[in-house]
């Protein structure tokens, strides 16, 4: 397993716990608002070892409630399910930071997980400009279905770009959502970054909050809006 690094401490990451972070190396998503694009490239070498990591969390068991998986794409590492359990094995309880694209990888751990973070960047039809390949919005909407199947705890979270989503793509989004069982459904704020060219106004960033009709029917649609 690829370990980029971890957070020691969160109260944001996990809701209701208190938890650490691991932050596994490899992602195979182009998102063009990504900020952690060092953790895009699957053949870098970690920096921790596995080892490593359970010896830290093995050391917070009275500190800590849970230990979020995330990345980069932690369902690329081909022992996840051995990471997780491992961490299980500790005594805390789990979460998974996800873009969605491996549904089987889901369906292996989810017996053994406590809640998913799942990225849903766009309606299907814009999938490929959010996530930078081709192809792909089925595999989400496959894990999405998966979740909502299932009795887990998970979040939906869309962060709201303003360069390649318009106020009728987020209602378009919400009509391909609303079929499923979602707990939490989340807006995000654009966030820029360095090497951030061509960053869209405070005022372009705010509109999606700012519309008071999109908001209300969102707020109708689902159990749970979160803006963030």
């Amino acid at each position: 397993m690829k370990v980029a690094g971890l957070v020691p401490f969160t109260t944001i990451d996990f809701p209701n716990r208190l938890a650490g972070v691991v932050f596994f190396q490899g992602c195979p998503l182009k998102c063009p608002y990504c900020h952690n694009p060092n953790l895009q490239d699957f053949n870098q070498t970690g920096t921790l070892s596995w080892n490593e990591v359970i010896s830290f969390f093995s050391e917070r068991k009275k500190r800590l409630d849970g230990v979020v998986l995330s990345g980069g794409e932690p369902l690329m590492q081909s022992d996840i399910l051995k990471a997780v359990q491992d961490i299980k094995g500790l005594g805390f309880q789990v979460a998974i930071h996800t873009s969605g694209i491996y549904p089987q990888k889901i369906k292996e751990i989810l017996p053994f997980i406590d809640w998913v973070g799942l990225d849903v960047k766009a309606p299907k039809e814009k999938y490929h400009l959010l996530s930078g390949r081709e192809k792909i919005s089925s595999l989400v909407f496959e894990t999405l279905k998966i979740l909502s199947d299932s009795d887990i705890d998970f979040e939906v979270r869309t962060t709201l770009d303003p360069k390649h989503l318009t106020i009728e793509d987020i209602y378009l989004l919400a009509s391909q959502l609303k079929e499923y069982r979602i707990p939490q459904f989340a807006l995000q704020k654009y966030r820029t970054f360095p090497g951030d060219t061509n960053p869209p106004s405070q005022s372009e960033i705010d509109s999606f909050f700012e519309n008071n009709e999109l908001i209300q029917t969102l707020q109708n649609d689902f159990n749970r809006l979160v803006l963030r």
